[in-house]
């Protein structure tokens, strides 16, 4: 997860834990809130959605049932 902190953000990362949860996917959400970093992705804006440094998201809050699809295609 790429984030500024902002309510969207925070929102996002609220998704995907319990989308995760759900799922029961054994997976580790980092928050990677330094700018410099989040550049190094290519993402302008936030909140992102990473998984093995791949960006599957970038500038909306995905819905639980989004980040269910978007991750069970990626892993």
């Amino acid at each position: 997860m790429l984030g500024t902190g902002c309510s969207n953000c925070q929102k996002l990362e609220e998704n995907v834990i319990a989308a995760i949860e759900e799922a029961k996917l054994d997976l580790i959400v980092q928050y990677v809130e330094d700018m410099a970093e989040i550049a190094s992705y290519g993402v302008m804006s936030t909140p992102a959605l990473v998984l093995d440094d791949k960006v599957l998201s970038y500038g909306k809050v995905l819905s639980k049932e989004e980040i269910i699809s978007l991750l069970k295609e990626n892993i």
